[in-house]
């Protein structure tokens, strides 16, 4: 029985390989929009990626690929910033769809890379040392390795970097707070709560700890405020739905979505358990 989970994890990773090239919208333009006060989305259809504007530079999560970044600087550029300006450029989790552009950017701007401990060597040896994936990209230097709770400042913005693994070893997710017709609104933006194909959460020689990790970040999630609830690929807040929605009520904040964080956490949650048994038995 053994020898058969491993065959099909085997089958299901290659798979989860595969996935990481081929999905269809990962590098198809999205017009970029405001979200709230100097909180942006510059990425493409598929892959988020989040402009933070203030008046010393700005800060970028996620480069996603080498190929994307032409996107994100024309959505950058489109918004009216200067692509140069950005200061600081972070990620949600070192898997080759959100980080391996972040040397071209670095290249091109000059940006301070800061980094989440467990993910900071997968960065910067350019793919080495990931869990499953074996998809390499060109080594970016990291300036800044992160603890969880770390605070990453830029003029009057603030993120705190919170440490959110499973997914990664040093999967991410941000907090900040930004200002929409007055109010102030927490943000969160979610590195990734999913157990991809392919996953060992019970006899991992890999990554041993995975499964104890997914379930401190399911018990820090479901404890985060949340007013803007935002993840590292559009499709975890229903992005072009709240996108259209926004254009045909630009007075009524779309992204604003207290409930569908909740739900999008619980459902997570819901299958990370259900995997564990599954591999359990």
């Amino acid at each position: 029985m053994n020898s058969i989970r491993r065959l099909l994890s085997l089958v299901l990773a290659f798979a989860a390989t595969a996935t990481l090239t081929a999905q269809s919208d990962w590098h198809d333009p999205f017009p970029p929009h405001r979200i709230a006060d100097n909180l942006y989305y510059v990425g493409s259809k598929g892959l988020a990626s989040y402009l933070v504007t203030t008046t010393n530079g700005h800060i970028l999560i996620n480069s996603s690929f080498e190929r994307t970044v032409p996107i994100i600087r024309g959505n950058v550029e489109m918004l009216g910033f200067k692509f140069g300006d950005i200061k600081i450029l972070l990620a949600s989790h070192a898997h080759s769809d959100h980080v391996a552009g972040h040397a071209l950017i670095k290249e091109l701007t000059g940006a301070q890379v800061a980094v989440m401990e467990g993910d900071d060597k997968v960065i910067a040896s350019g793919g080495q040392g990931q869990y499953l994936y074996k998809e390499g990209w060109k080594p970016c230097p990291v300036d800044r390795v992160l603890k969880d709770a770390d605070i990453v400042s830029l003029g009057d913005a603030k993120l705190t970097a919170r440490l959110t693994p499973g997914h990664t070893r040093g999967c991410t997710t941000w907090l900040l707070q930004a200002k929409d017709g007055g109010k102030l609104l927490n943000v969160v933006i979610i590195g990734s709560p999913n157990v991809n194909p392919g996953y060992e959460l019970i006899t991992n020689r890999d990554y041993p700890e995975i499964a104890i990790d997914y379930a401190k970040t399911f018990r820090l999630l479901k404890s985060l405020p949340c007013d803007i609830f935002l993840g590292a690929h559009g499709d975890y807040y229903g992005m072009e739905s709240k996108h259209a929605r926004l254009m045909h009520e630009p007075k009524i904040n779309s992204f604003v979505d207290p409930k569908g964080y909740g739900a999008y956490v619980e459902n997570r949650a819901k299958r990370f358990q259900e995997t564990a048994q599954e591999q359990g038995k």
